[in-house]
């Protein structure tokens, strides 16, 4: 059976401006000034610990406040209504079609789990998918190759498609071996020329072509 695994933010939603009015609540808690949607868009990709760490030094906070402020902007964030999250026009017709052929899915992103699932549930995504595995569900995140190997599980890796938009999700591929599927337009800070990926697309109406790509190998 074909499996197909996707990464989340910036691949199946446009979730950056939730993240950033989270994460701009907690700013205005802490009396600092907002911070723009391109600077919030360059710290996601490797978690919310990482985007905490990186608005921290943004601003210059100590260290000694990370906890606090990681679980504070977790805590707005699982509480928001993610009005302003979308899906990217397409993936819902795409996910119909592979759900109705058959195809194995699943979500491998490093947004907790927890987020991830309201996200999905939000978007009414959630029938589509297999297993969704979040950046908190095991010891690891991506790149490291572990979460996406536990999405495949038994699954031989030559039947495994993962789709992603970042030099994370390019990483994690590469790692664990499996086949990349680059979506271009959403939150890498890389040229598309500098990404190591096996096949490209910029809509999602591109896509089904790229899974009969892959069968045919």
């Amino acid at each position: 059976m074909q499996t197909v695994i996707f990464d989340l933010d910036g691949t199946l939603v446009d979730s950056a401006p939730d993240i950033r009015a989270s994460v701009n609540k907690m700013l205005a808690e802490e009396g600092l000034p907002d911070l723009n949607l391109p600077t919030v868009i360059s710290f996601v990709g490797n978690g919310l610990p990482t985007l905490v760490r990186r608005v921290m030094a943004h601003f210059s906070i100590e260290d000694s406040q990370f906890s606090r402020l990681n679980a504070r902007v977790l805590a707005i964030y699982n509480a928001s209504t993610y009005e302003h999250t979308v899906m990217y026009y397409g993936v819902r017709e795409v996910l119909s079609i592979l759900h109705a052929k058959g195809v194995r899915l699943g979500v491998c992103t490093n947004k907790p789990e927890e987020p991830a699932r309201h996200v999905l549930d939000a978007l009414d995504l959630t029938q589509y998918f297999d297993v969704v595995v979040g950046g908190d569900t095991f010891e690891k995140r991506k790149p490291d190759p572990l979460p996406l190997l536990k999405v495949i599980g038994e699954t031989s890796l030559s039947d495994v498609l993962y789709v992603g938009d970042s030099e994370v999700d390019a990483e994690t591929a590469r790692r664990a071996g499996v086949t990349f599927a680059l979506f271009t337009e959403g939150y890498r800070k890389s040229p598309v020329e500098d990404m190591p990926h096996d096949m490209r697309f910029s809509e999602w109406r591109e896509f089904l072509s790229v899974v009969e790509a892959k069968k045919v190998e």
